[in-house]
């Protein structure tokens, strides 16, 4: 496996710098690029909230996903850096395994033994990691939410302990807290169709 080509240390890169940016920081480095604007580029992204208002039909459609840009990009760029990293340690664990030298004595190409037994075994940790960041986005980002002034749970959750709120504040744990226990036991009844192994 070429762990050390071109691409790979691009992407390792790319992956360690974005992993390692909090998340407020990039939604507010986005909206001082994308939504203000910079010398001649002008801004493309509303700067937060979730509508313009007064949009109906397909156009309020629209509307919203031009809103849901800037956010969606801040979090897809964190988890992006994570999941690389993790899934990029596990494979190069088991491109070094027994069983893979063996399917390379019986003939098979490495590109084959990449995809046929090392990269399923590698998935294992790498779909933890993306169910339990699923529970989480789910339950709400707090501080993306706040930077784009977006109205969904975290925001919720911010506003309830600025006032102090203690119910509400309890009951959105309550619900955080399921939506992550619900992500894990779906990534433990998919286990199996990754790994047989695991279902024995």
């Amino acid at each position: 496996m070429a762990a050390r080509g071109l691409g790979d240390r691009l992407n390792t890169g790319l992956a360690l710098t974005l992993y390692s940016l909090p998340s407020f920081w990039l939604g507010l480095l986005l909206i001082s690029t994308l939504s203000v604007g910079i010398g001649p580029v002008p801004g493309l992204f509303p700067t937060g909230g979730m509508e313009s208002g007064g949009e109906e039909g397909f156009a309020y459609v629209v509307d919203v996903a031009h809103h849901l840009v800037l956010p969606v990009m801040t979090l897809v760029a964190v988890e992006y850096g994570q999941t690389l990293l993790v899934t990029r340690s596990a494979l190069l664990d088991e491109m070094g395994g027994d069983y893979l030298t063996t399917a390379r004595a019986k003939g098979l190409r490495d590109d084959l033994v990449r995809r046929r037994h090392a990269v399923p075994n590698a998935l294992l940790p790498t779909m933890t990691l993306v169910f339990v960041n699923l529970g989480r986005t789910v339950a709400g980002v707090i501080l993306v939410e706040t930077v784009f002034s977006w109205p969904g749970l975290g925001g919720l959750f911010y506003q309830a302990l600025s006032v102090p709120d203690l119910p509400l504040v309890q009951g959105l744990f309550l619900v955080f807290a399921g939506a992550v226990i619900v992500m894990n036991t779906l990534a433990d009844l998919l286990y199996p169709l990754f790994d047989p192994r695991v279902g024995r």
